[in-house]
């Protein structure tokens, strides 16, 4: 995908995978990252989950993009994780998994998953191959107009491991949410996690098998 490049400040369409369309002007490419404007918000989407780019035959956008809501307007080329690590503490809509969406901050990026705080999932784990796209806010909203008191943004007080599969050896024996409970049967008690293979029991007592790089996120009930 080098020749992206000649497409900066073009509108582009873009597929995602699941089938996602996104339209917009193409802003900046990194090296795992390109940075889209719709015309109302800024999409930060990592090129692992780009099934293909072109210009735009019609175009539409007629403003200009707010330079407040970019996370970084520096010379040096952008990366997904320094865009990551930028992206902390501030308030974020992030998609994972279908259509559905996350609000909320991240807390700490570690070696391939990020540690993300909402106000109604409260801590997820989600792994950082499996984020579609996310979209920062500006400073002056916070998630459902919550006050401060009720958005506690600090780093989790847990122990945290360097990788996914690792942290979520930590909660062996615990009931876990994984994939927002998208499916009755990623809800359940930890068994073991090795092998890339998850060994949850669900709620009827039967042992369910999940192939540990398919998951993309992981939450206390």
């Amino acid at each position: 995908m080098s020749g992206i490049n000649q497409l900066i400040n073009q509108e582009v369409e873009v597929e995602i995978s699941g089938k996602n369309l996104i339209s917009g002007l193409l802003l900046d490419k990194g090296l795992d990252i390109i940075v889209i404007y719709t015309g109302n918000k800024f999409l930060y989407i990592p090129l692992l989950h780009i099934q293909h780019l072109k210009e735009k035959v019609v175009k539409e956008i007629v403003s200009e993009p707010p330079e407040s809501l970019l996370m970084i307007n520096e010379p040096e080329p952008i990366s997904y994780r320094k865009i990551l690590n930028h992206a902390k503490g501030q308030f974020i809509e992030l998609f994972v998994t279908g259509n559905k969406s996350i609000h909320g901050y991240i807390t700490s990026v570690l070696n391939d998953y990020i540690v993300f705080y909402s106000p109604v999932y409260k801590i997820i784990f989600i792994s950082m191959q499996h984020i579609k796209w996310f979209t920062p806010y500006s400073n002056q909203l916070t998630p459902y107009t919550l006050g401060s008191k009720d958005l506690p943004i600090v780093p989790a007080s847990i122990p945290l491991a360097r990788s996914f599969d690792e942290q979520l050896k930590k909660y062996e024996g615990q009931l876990i949410v994984l994939d927002l409970g998208d499916n009755p049967e990623k809800i359940g008690l930890l068994k073991n996690v090795s092998n890339n293979i998850i060994e949850l029991i669900t709620a009827n007592g039967q042992a369910i098998y999940w192939k540990f790089t398919h998951i993309k996120t992981a939450n206390l009930p």
